[in-house]
């Protein structure tokens, strides 16, 4: 029995990639016609769709395993066939992580520094709301994912990384033209806040379970930037959900004050990636969860 061909799996991440059957050929440097025989050989392999065909196309379920999986082996290819054939290689490394902003924003760079500096690897960190970074690792965009999900994917693991606690926060200033007379249901309605982007419903969410306040009730920054956060705090022009662990010196000097000291916000973060590990992508791995448990609560 004939078992799958990569070839037709790369012409399937291309014609994703690159939005339509014509640019792939020419990313390949087949024909288009050649490209859609692939596709149907593919196909005709699962006995299912790959491809849903509209503009721009889009893997069906299977197909996004097969790109999971794709990227898997090339990934592997790429580290373990230099060694293989007892062969250097001065061609980079390309690993892609998944990350929510915060997360970029404290703990997580510094958990990698010491193997970009040994290592020779290309690092593509793409940045997405911490409930959407699993679908990175799912489609075979990423080779590992933080995310606020405890359930592990098929082929790979999810190990607990810590607790991170989100504080409200705001400078004097803005406290004292917004909160003199307490942060309470009718003051936050008066009051701007931020959000990353229009997924990000952290605040909404927060100031509805303790002010009973309904969605898209304030006046909202958004600003798709962690830093950007702290900035606009200390700027007085809002108030913010922030990490505690990125704003520890502005709470000690009292640039930024805790409003909501009674309540406070918790997400328990993982690390999800592939079981089976090895050389460089194993190390980044036991980096990124020896230095969570070090920085993070539990």
């Amino acid at each position: 029995m004939r078992g799958l061909d990569y070839k037709w799996v790369e012409a399937l991440e291309a014609i994703v990639q690159l939005g339509s059957f014509e640019r792939a050929a020419e990313s390949l440097y087949v024909s288009q016609s050649a490209i859609s025989q692939r596709i149907k050989q593919l196909e005709k392999f699962l006995a299912q769709p790959a491809l849903i065909r509209e503009l721009p196309p889009r893997p069906t379920p299977i197909g996004k395993k097969l790109l999971g999986l794709y990227g898997r082996v090339r990934l592997l290819e790429s580290e373990f066939i230099p060694e293989l054939m007892n062969e250097a290689t001065s061609k980079p490394l390309e690993v892609s992580l998944a990350t929510n902003a915060d997360s970029l924003a404290t703990w997580l760079l510094p958990s990698l520094t010491s193997i970009l500096k040994q290592k020779r690897i290309a690092l593509n960190l793409i940045v997405d709301d911490e409930g959407r970074t699993l679908d990175k690792l799912r489609s075979g965009e990423v080779a590992g994912a933080i995310s606020l999900e405890s359930q592990s994917i098929a082929g790979c693991d999810a190990d607990y990384l810590g607790r991170v606690d989100y504080l409200c926060v705001a400078s004097p200033e803005f406290y004292q033209q917004y909160f003199a007379q307490g942060v309470n249901r009718e003051s936050l309605q008066n009051a701007p806040t931020v959000a990353f982007d229009h997924h990000d419903d952290m605040n909404d969410r927060f100031i509805h379970q303790h002010f009973n306040l309904p969605k898209g009730s304030v006046l909202k920054h958004t600003v798709r930037s962690s830093e950007a956060f702290v900035k606009l705090a200390l700027s007085g022009v809002a108030y913010c959900l922030i990490p505690k662990l990125q704003i520890e010196d502005e709470l000690a000097c009292g640039s930024l004050i805790n409003i909501t000291p009674d309540f406070i916000l918790s997400h328990r973060i993982y690390w999800h990636h592939w079981q089976l590990e090895t050389g460089v992508l194993k190390l980044l791995s036991q980096a990124i969860i020896e230095h969570a448990h070090e920085i993070l609560p539990s």
